[in-house]
C-alpha cells in the first residue's frame, strides 16, 4: 500500500446491509465526485495540480489503493509464469486537479541480457516517482501540438497538401494527401518501413518516407502509421526552419515546466532513466538512455513518432493543459479553440478507430471504464500509457519499461485498463432516488443476477431507474420468468432522460449511455399470478465501463402501485450484485 492509500484507506466505511454491502460515508467527508454527472467544455483556466487525499476529493480511498496497488503487482511474476509483465512501472492519477495517487514500483533497471538474467542486487536501479521513460509512440502527442501551433501561427494549413511544404513527398501517389490526414492516421500511408536497416544515412532514411507509396486512397481507410508522424514532425521543421526537439522544448516542455522531458536525454540523468530492450538486431545491447525505436534511432533520436522521454509528473502538467484547454499555470500552449478541434472524432467514417488530431479517441482497450467519446489518449510500445477524460475531470499515467528486457514478455494493456477502471471506480454513481442502489459487478466473464418475485394481473407495468455504461458486448438484460425460473422470456423496456430516449425491444442494453441515469418503464405480459422479473448483466474476459446500476424499481397494476423497492430491499434475490450508496 502506498504511503497515500496508508493515510486515507480508512476514510470508506462498509457496512453490511441485506444481501449487499452498503457503503456509506464518513462525518465530515468531502461530497463524493459523481460520476453520473459529466462535466461539459474545459476546467478553469487557473486549475493547477497539487497533491491531495482521494477522500479529499471525494473519491473511493480503497479503489485508488487498488489502483496503485495493482500497477505494482505487475511488476511480479504471476503465479505459473517465469516473468512479470514489466520491470518496473509509475502511475499518476488525478482528479479535478488534485493529485491522488503516485506511486513507483520494481526495477527500472533489472536485467542483463535478452534472456532475462537478473542483473546482481547492487547493479539494479530501483524505480522512483521521478524516473524517467521512453515513452515511445506518446511523443507525437508533442508532434501534434507542434504542428498545431504552426496552425495557429498561419504558417501551416491542415487541409493543405502535404506536398505544399514539402515537395518531395508528392512522389508515388501521395500528391494529395493532408496535413490532417497524417495527424488522423488516413491519409493511406503504410504503417512502417525498417529505416534503420534498408537505408545507410538520416537523408536517406527522410527520402526513404518522401518516397513510399500509399497501399491505400487518401481518406478512406485508417491505418496507424509511424510514417504519418514522422512527415508531420519533418512539415513542423520545414515552415519554421528548425528542430523537432526545439519546437517541443520552446512550445510544449519549458512553458508548462516539463524539466525532465525532452528527446536524448542527458548521459548524466542514467541513473534516473528506465532501461528498455536488449537488442541483437540492431546490435545495440541493453537499451539505456537512448530511445528504443529503431527507425528514431536512426534518425538521431529525434523523430515525429518517437524519441520522447519523460516523467509521469510532467506528463501531468501536460494532461491538466489540455484538461485545461490548452493552459498550464499562465502558461497557454494552444488556443481553446485548437484544444476542441484536437479532441474532436475526425474518423466517423471509421466505427472503432475514433481520432481527434493526434489524440486517440474512445477506446476501450485500454481506456476501460473511463471510455467516452470524449475521453482522450495515446499509448507506447515501451509500455507507457496516458488517459484523459474531459467528462469526469480525470486522467491517469501509466509509465513502464515492459520491453525490459524483451518486447515479447507480453502486452502491457491489462495493466492500462486497470489503473483506468479504479480510477472510473473510484468516482460515485449514487442512486437516483433513496439511499441505496442495485450495482452490478464490475469484474470480467461474470453474470450478475437480480431477481424479483412479483404477483402479476392484466396491465402491469415496471419502472426503474438505470445507470448503464459497458462495453458493447456486455450486454444489461431484462427478462421474466413464470415458470420458477425454467424458463426466461425478454422484457422489451424504453427509457427516457428528458427529450432522448433508448429503446430496449428485445430487453437489452450495451454500450455508453452518457454516464447518466434513465427511467425506464416495460410494459409486463398479460400475466395472472406469480413471475420472476430480473436484471441480468453479462461481462466477456475483456474490458468493460463503469458498469450497471439499477434504482427506484416500482410495479404497478391497472395504475396502483402494488410494489417499491426502496420500501422493501429484502425482496431482492441478489447474486453479484450488491446495495451500495455511492
Amino acid at each position: 500500500m502506498s504511503a497515500r492509500a496508508a493515510r486515507t484507506a480508512a476514510v470508506a466505511v462498509c457496512a453490511t446491509a441485506l444481501s449487499g454491502t452498503l457503503l456509506t460515508a464518513t462525518a465530515g467527508e468531502h461530497p463524493a465526485a459523481r460520476f453520473d454527472r459529466p462535466a461539459d467544455g474545459f476546467m478553469a483556466p487557473g486549475t493547477v495540480l497539487h497533491d491531495a487525499a482521494p477522500g479529499d476529493v471525494g473519491l473511493d480511498p480503497d479503489r485508488i489503493d487498488a489502483l496503485t496497488t495493482d500497477a505494482a503487482s505487475f511488476t511480479r511474476p504471476a503465479p505459473g509464469e517465469e516473468h512479470p509483465l514489466y520491470a518496473s512501472s509509475v502511475v499518476l492519477a488525478a482528479h479535478a486537479g488534485a493529485v491522488v495517487a503516485e506511486d513507483a514500483a520494481g526495477w527500472s533497471l533489472r536485467y542483463a541480457d535478452g534472456e532475462g538474467t537478473p542483473l546482481p542486487a547492487d547493479e539494479r536501479i530501483r524505480a522512483s516517482t521521478d524516473t524517467i521513460y521512453d515513452l515511445a509512440s506518446v511523443s507525437k502527442l508533442f508532434t501534434t501540438i507542434v504542428v498545431l501551433q504552426q496552425v495557429e501561427a498561419g504558417r501551416i494549413e491542415l487541409d493543405a497538401p502535404v506536398a505544399d511544404y514539402l515537395p518531395a513527398f508528392a512522389a508515388n501517389g501521395k500528391q494529395d494527401i493532408t496535413v490532417r490526414q497524417l495527424l488522423t492516421h488516413t491519409s493511406g500511408l503504410v504503417p512502417w518501413i525498417p529505416l534503420w536497416s534498408n537505408w545507410a544515412t538520416v537523408q536517406e532514411r527522410i527520402d526513404a518516407v518522401m518516397n513510399t507509396t500509399p497501399r491505400t486512397e487518401p481518406g478512406t481507410a485508417y491505418d496507424y502509421s509511424d510514417l504519418n508522424m514522422i512527415t508531420a514532425g519533418l512539415v513542423a521543421e520545414e515552415v519554421t526552419g528548425r528542430g523537432l526537439d526545439e519546437l517541443v522544448r520552446d512550445g510544449i516542455t519549458e512553458p508548462l515546466g516539463m524539466v525532465d522531458t525532452g528527446y536524448n536525454p542527458s548521459p548524466d540523468e542514467l541513473s534516473r532513466i528506465a532501461a528498455t530492450e536488449y537488442q541483437a538486431s540492431p546490435d545495440r545491447g541493453m537499451v539505456h538512455g537512448e530511445v528504443h525505436d529503431e527507425n528514431a534511432w536512426s534518425l538521431g533520436g529525434v523523430a515525429g513518432h518517437a524519441g520522447v522521454f519523460g516523467t509521469a509528473r510532467d506528463l501531468a502538467r501536460l494532461a491538466q493543459a489540455i484538461l485545461n484547454g490548452g493552459v498550464y499555470d499562465g502558461a497557454r500552449i494552444l488556443e481553446k479553440a485548437t484544444v476542441e478541434t484536437m479532441l474532436t472524432n475526425e474518423n466517423t467514417e471509421f466505427p472503432g478507430d475514433a481520432h481527434g488530431l493526434g489524440f486517440e479517441l474512445d477506446q476501450r482497450w485500454y481506456m476501460d471504464a473511463l471510455t467516452a467519446p470524449s475521453t482522450a489518449g495515446h499509448t507506447g510500445y515501451t509500455g507507457t500509457s496516458m488517459v484523459i477524460d474531459p467528462q469526469s475531470r480525470s486522467f491517469v499515467i501509466l509509465l513502464t519499461n515492459r520491453v525490459h528486457p524483451s518486447r515479447n514478455w507480453g502486452s502491457v494493456n491489462p495493466a492500462r485498463r486497470a489503473v483506468a477502471h479504479h480510477l472510473a471506480y473510484s468516482m460515485a454513481v449514487p442512486p437516483a432516488s433513496g439511499s441505496t442502489a442495485w450495482a452490478a459487478h464490475d469484474t470480467g466473464s461474470t453474470t450478475s443476477t437480480l431477481d424479483l418475485p412479483v404477483q402479476l394481473r392484466d396491465d402491469s407495468t415496471l419502472t426503474f431507474d438505470l445507470f448503464a455504461d459497458t462495453e458493447s458486448t456486455d450486454p444489461f438484460r431484462l427478462e421474466i420468468s413464470t415458470d420458477g425460473g425454467a424458463t426466461w422470456d425478454p422484457v422489451p423496456f424504453t427509457a427516457r432522460r428528458g427529450g432522448s430516449s433508448i429503446t430496449a425491444g428485445d430487453g437489452v442494453v450495451s454500450g455508453y449511455h452518457d454516464r447518466r441515469w434513465w427511467r425506464a418503464r416495460a410494459d409486463l405480459p398479460d400475466v395472472t399470478g406469480s413471475a420472476t422479473l430480473r436484471w441480468r448483466y453479462g461481462t466477456d474476459p475483456l474490458y468493460t465501463g463503469r458498469g450497471v446500476v439499477v434504482d427506484g424499481v416500482r410495479v404497478h397494476t391497472r395504475g396502483l402501485p402494488t410494489f417499491h423497492g426502496e420500501q422493501h430491499p429484502e425482496r431482492f434475490d441478489a447474486k453479484g450484485w450488491t446495495l451500495t450508496s455511492r
